[in-house]
């Protein structure tokens, strides 16, 4: 049980850490905000968001695998399965902003230049999908665990 309890505890850990800093990507990922200093806290956030990413999938594999439940009683259930596909989904849509926030930071190392107003609002609305999709993945989690 102990073991259970810290796979627990370690996903929920990651899950705020991946929503704070996603949150945190949202509100600074725009035009009119745009400076060196937030393209340089971007791109320290998104190592920060997918580190938290990473910790959270990990722990989560963790519990199918070590978790008192089992992995058959995970892999018999059809809302983990589209829980698992979302989440799938925003990892694919996050490497997007990811690979920008990192080109954003070497440009303006290498240039001084900042991106384009239409290249920061296509990153921001992948921001945006991402930390709008989330609550979802929450609220699948919630009735899963209450049965359904």
């Amino acid at each position: 049980m102990t073991l259970e309890a810290i796979l627990a505890a370690l996903h929920v850990v990651a899950i705020l850490t991946f929503v704070v800093f996603l949150s945190s990507q949202a509100a600074l990922c725009r035009i009119e905000w745009l400076n060196a200093a937030v393209v340089e806290r971007l791109a320290r956030l998104d190592v920060i968001y997918g580190v938290a990413g990473v910790v959270m999938i990990g722990s989560g594999i963790a519990r199918v695998i070590w978790g008192v439940k089992g992995a058959s009683w995970y892999l018999s259930q059809p809302l983990f399965h589209i829980k698992i596909t979302i989440v799938l989904a925003m990892v694919i849509l996050s490497f997007v902003p990811s690979l920008a926030f990192r080109r954003w930071r070497r440009d303006l190392l290498s240039t001084g230049a900042l991106p384009g107003a239409p290249e920061v609002a296509k990153v921001r609305r992948l921001v945006m999908t991402q930390s709008h999709v989330l609550p979802v993945v929450a609220v699948i989690a919630v009735f899963w665990a209450r049965g359904w």
